[in-house]
């Protein structure tokens, strides 16, 4: 009897506290979790994950949203906590600049090779193939002695 008090009283408790969050607040709250990444998932956000540690990071972000802490400090918070990988646009860093420049500089190397290889073939085919003039004159000089 007394459990079912008790689960009674939090049950009323958490509805309270879901009654005061604001639509801006839930927006707010939303917009973060979908930021941050699942560690045991990686592929997914923590708002979309149903990993036990996505759900404790997301009872995490609520009370320090209800503590009044700011979306920065949540995020460095976890930052902190987890390192950047749990941060699905992490800040340009030293440590992070590969990550944002690799794809541009891959693309480019890329591109690089691919008309490497798409101008090679034409280069040897010119040198390749003889100026019929040329081997016309040769063979006239070739008859005439």
């Amino acid at each position: 009897m007394r459990w079912l008090i008790g689960t009674l009283m939090l049950s009323v408790g958490t509805l309270a506290m879901a009654a005061e969050w604001s639509a801006e607040q839930d927006a707010r709250y939303q917009g973060l979790i979908q930021e941050l990444r699942c560690l045991v998932c990686q592929n997914q956000s923590i708002a979309e994950s149903n990993a036990e540690l996505a759900q404790d990071l997301r009872k995490q972000v609520r009370q320090q949203m209800e503590q009044g802490r700011s979306d920065d400090e949540i995020r460095a918070y976890l930052t902190d906590r987890y390192g950047e990988f749990v941060l699905y646009r992490p800040p340009i860093t030293a440590k992070t600049v590969a990550l944002w420049v690799g794809p541009f500089v891959l693309l480019l190397v890329g591109i690089f090779i691919a008309l490497r290889i798409l101008r090679r073939p034409r280069a040897a085919a010119a040198t390749a193939a003889p100026d019929p003039e040329r081997l016309a004159a040769l063979l006239k000089q070739e008859r005439g002695k």
